[in-house]
């Protein structure tokens, strides 16, 4: 294990993504806009970067992990951004969920000044990162994914070579629009059985014995039970992948409507919370 890895963005994923890293002997060097955010890898052995272009230097292999297309592509292009910090080659991996048109955009920016990229978003929310059990939907050169295998067996039970760069981001967008979809339907569904008289209780054993049970559902049970929605994948986050779907050119019959209605919850002020307090938005129109 001699690859130096970079780390850019510990937020409520990558934090953990990082912290299994270090578990698995890796030498990390990390930067985070807030620099107290690195203060407990650090004492765990990480180094904490002063800057962009000192990570780019010291590293081998960059990994981001970050909100969003504009936070990825002003940790790529701004002022002393990784793409003007001696990025020649070094393999740049990002990991946060962005648009296929930004993952082809920072790939040709990449090639330019010698660097390797990959697109790697991940399926799955905090515990599956604190517990290095994510998917890892990769695409990009098939040889720059081999060499990043073994990192992403180290954050991830499972990690798909889908093709070139797009290919990642498009898979991602698509599992998370069925995600969308689910967890609507299982509100909907609590919420029709609760009006008629049926508690959430009984109509969630009643999913979740049967075949419409899934982990997923089980894991929602106990926040819709008792009304609590912390943030394991933020609302923000599923509006901002609808959006991106729909500009994709998703246009089946539920999809406009779909994020439309998340869009509408985070505009009541959920965006904060897990993206199952969709249910709390639905609920409200139910009332009404």
């Amino acid at each position: 294990m001699t690859d130096t890895i970079g780390w850019i963005g510990l937020g409520n994923m990558g934090y953990p993504m990082a912290k299994n890293l270090l578990k698995a002997g890796y030498a990390l060097n990390v930067y985070n806009r807030t620099a107290s955010k690195a203060e407990g890898l650090v004492n765990d052995g990480a180094t904490l970067a002063s800057s962009i272009k000192d990570l780019c230097v010291e590293s081998e292999v960059i990994i981001t992990m970050l909100s969003d297309d504009q936070a990825v592509k002003g940790i790529f292009l701004g002022e002393g951004g990784l793409l003007n910090c001696q990025a020649e080659g070094k393999l740049v991996i990002n990991m946060s969920t962005v648009s296929p048109r930004t993952s082809y955009e920072l790939e040709e920016m990449s090639k330019a000044v010698g660097a390797r990229f990959l697109e790697a978003p991940v399926s799955g929310s905090v515990k599956p990162a604190e517990d290095g059990t994510l998917l890892i939907l990769v695409g990009g050169d098939e040889d720059n994914y081999r060499a990043a295998q073994p990192i992403f067996e180290k954050l991830g039970k499972l990690s798909f070579w889908l093709g070139s760069v797009g290919a990642g981001s498009s898979a991602k967008l698509a599992i998370n629009y069925f995600l969308a979809l689910t967890l609507e339907g299982l509100a909907e569904t609590v919420l029709f059985a609760k009006k008629n008289g049926i508690k959430a209780e009984d109509m969630l054993r009643i999913v979740n014995e049967g075949a419409c049970g899934s982990p997923l559902t089980k894991l929602k049970t106990n926040a819709i039970v008792t009304n609590s929605y912390p943030a394991a994948f933020a609302l923000k986050h599923m509006v901002k992948d609808l959006r991106l779907a729909v500009e994709q050119g998703i246009d089946f019959p539920l999809a406009q409507p779909l994020a439309e209605t998340y869009k509408k919850a985070f505009d009541k002020g959920l965006g904060e919370e897990d993206v199952m307090a969709i249910i709390t938005y639905l609920e409200t129109l139910s009332a009404d």
